[in-house]
C-alpha cells in the first residue's frame, strides 16, 4: 500500500477573496505563488520556491453566515518570538484573539481569520506530552516561562 508523505496544501472557498487575500498576505506574512483572479483562486505559500503552494483561497463559500466549516488552520512558525509578533500583529488588526496555550509538544495562538475560520501559528517546542492538552499561557510572560509550562507536561519517565 502507498504511505502518505505528508500534508500537501489546504484550500478553502470564501466571500470576499480580495478581503482574505489581503489577511493572509499583509497580515500573515503568506506570499502568492500564483493566482487567477477572474476565475476566483489565490495560491499562498510561506516559501513559494520551496513548496509552491501550501494554502489556497478559492471564490464561492456557500454556506449560512456563521457555518463551522473549518475546525482550525494551523501554520507553523520557526521561534517562540514570532508568536509574539503575530500578536502584536493580529491586536493591530483588531482581530480576536481566541486564546494562547502550550500544548506540551507546542505553543499554539488561536485566532479567527476575516471570515470567522479558526487560525493556529504555533511553534514546536519537541517535548513528548500526550495530546489533548492545553495550558493557558501569559502572553506577557517570557519565553522561558512558556517553555516550563510546556515541559513540566511532559508524563514522568518520558523526559
Amino acid at each position: 500500500m502507498p504511505g502518505i508523505e505528508g500534508l500537501g496544501h489546504v484550500g478553502i472557498h470564501t466571500e470576499d477573496l480580495m478581503k482574505m487575500r489581503d489577511f493572509y498576505t499583509r497580515v500573515m506574512g503568506l506570499q502568492i505563488a500564483d493566482e487567477n483572479l477572474d476565475r476566483g483562486i489565490v495560491f499562498l505559500s510561506a516559501n513559494p520556491e520551496y513548496e509552491h503552494h501550501e494554502f489556497v483561497l478559492a471564490r464561492g463559500r456557500d454556506v449560512p453566515q456563521g457555518a463551522k466549516v473549518v475546525q482550525q488552520i494551523s501554520f507553523k512558525v520557526e521561534s517562540p518570538d514570532d508568536l509574539k509578533d503575530y500578536h502584536r500583529r493580529l491586536q493591530a488588526e483588531q482581530i480576536t484573539i481566541d486564546r494562547f496555550v502550550s500544548h506540551g509538544n507546542a505553543l499554539g495562538l488561536y485566532f479567527f481569520d476575516p471570515e470567522g475560520n479558526r487560525i493556529e501559528v504555533y511553534y514546536k517546542t519537541g517535548f513528548p506530552v500526550p495530546q489533548p492538552h492545553g495550558d493557558p499561557l501569559n502572553m506577557e510572560a517570557s519565553t522561558e516561562e512558556w517553555l516550563a509550562t510546556a515541559r513540566a507536561a511532559i508524563p514522568a519517565g518520558k523526559a
